[in-house]
């Protein structure tokens, strides 16, 4: 089956295709997975270089309802085709290697003001910049550095740099409002402005052969 996009309205295809720009330009060889949540939102997902998903929802279907397909061939089919229906490149599926968190169980911990993430994500890149590694890219000691620990609803959480690095890299900051934290007990999830930050509270153990 050749994929192909729905989108509400042109407002969304922009959005969708802020997202697509967002994910190429940290790597040009990226891939977006898009997921059906129900019969009127897409959930966009992407990996990002710092070992962090991101997500963005826009009004709108995928068919197949869960595809992925590669980031820069869906820019352009949101660039090029201005109707109501888009071609976002063939499927690349085997090419999605992260697991997605549950849709239940969240609670709300805490909500941050946007300036103080931006402020401490502003510094973290200032940091990064002093201490960049041989492949032109933070150490992850740096990365994995706690930044932030947020508590409510029982729970204490913590957030890494690599996190804010992933919201600041993906634009989803925006100004003014706030950061909201949720987690379960396995997930962190970071929601701004323009799209979420989502990832595991803690490494995965390695399974015993």
């Amino acid at each position: 089956m050749v994929p192909e996009l729905v989108l509400a309205d042109a407002a969304e295809r922009d959005d969708l295709g802020a997202f697509a720009a967002r994910a190429v330009r940290l790597d040009a060889q990226s891939v977006v997975r898009l997921r059906n949540r129900n019969d009127e939102l897409l959930d966009a997902w992407t990996a990002t270089p710092f070992d962090a998903l991101a997500t963005r929802t826009v009004a709108g279907q995928a068919n197949p309802a869960d595809v992925t397909v590669a980031g820069a061939e869906l820019l352009t089919g949101l660039a090029v085709m201005r109707d109501e229906r888009i071609d976002p490149g063939p499927a690349k599926d085997l090419l999605w290697r992260s697991a997605l968190p549950p849709a239940e169980g969240w609670v709300v911990v805490d909500r941050l003001p946007v300036e103080v993430v931006a402020k401490i994500a502003d510094e973290g890149v200032e940091v990064a910049r002093e201490n960049t590694g041989p492949q032109g890219t933070p150490p992850a000691s740096l990365l994995d550095q706690t930044v932030l620990t947020v508590s409510g609803s029982g729970m204490d959480v913590k957030i890494p740099l690599r996190c804010l690095f992933a919201l600041s890299g993906m634009g989803f900051l925006g100004e003014g409002g706030d950061v909201r934290v949720t987690a379960t007990d396995s997930w962190l999830r970071i929601d701004a402005k323009f799209g979420a930050v989502v990832r595991r509270r803690h490494n995965m153990l390695p399974l015993l052969v």
